[in-house]
């Protein structure tokens, strides 16, 4: 993904008086002069309200904290929970680490690809489903394992498996029911 600079990003973003009142909160729980502690909970908090954390929040929340802007972009390029790019409803994380590879976590992602109609990386175009590869989520003895929304431990997911769970999210999709 071709993204600017941090210090070439002309957007800028105002936080909400809400956000910057929850961000408030999870500064408090450190000391005064440790701020920059509360960059990951300010960044769930960004991406929860957003979707995804652009270059121009990732500037907001290091204004905020009174960080880098790079120290902040590391942050956010560093642990795949974080989107740098507008997802799916349902954002699809599987395993291809060696373990899961081995058993199946390399096929089980072309399977959810060819599926879905989409390469690893992409979202499905009714926005539904975005499908990456993710670096070891700690279920090795239940591989292959997927993360969904970052939130939800799949195991044993085989084509099966993942075709049932496809259909049970679209399902929830088709309820309206919450990520």
């Amino acid at each position: 993904m071709d993204r600017l600079p941090i210090d070439r990003e002309v957007q800028h973003l105002t936080l909400s008086e809400q956000t910057r009142s929850r961000i408030d909160r999870e500064v408090a729980k450190y000391p005064a002069d440790q701020k920059q502690s509360a960059v990951i909970a300010s960044l769930t908090i960004v991406q929860r309200e957003q979707g995804w954390i652009s270059p121009a929040a990732e500037r907001a929340v290091a204004d905020y904290l009174g960080m880098p802007a790079i120290a902040v972009h590391e942050v956010v390029t560093f642990y795949n929970m974080f989107n740098t790019q507008p997802v799916g409803r349902f954002k699809l994380n599987v395993c291809t680490n060696l373990p899961c590879a081995l058993s199946g976590g390399t096929s089980a992602l072309k399977h959810l690809c060819d599926r879905l109609g989409v390469a690893p990386g992409e979202t499905t175009a009714d926005g539904l489903f975005t499908v990456q590869e993710a670096e070891c989520l700690g279920a090795c003895g239940d591989a292959p394992a997927m993360l969904v929304n970052d939130q939800r431990l799949c195991s044993f997911m085989g084509p099966e498996r993942l075709d049932s769970l496809i259909e049970q999210l679209r399902d929830e999709a088709a309820k309206g029911e919450s990520k």
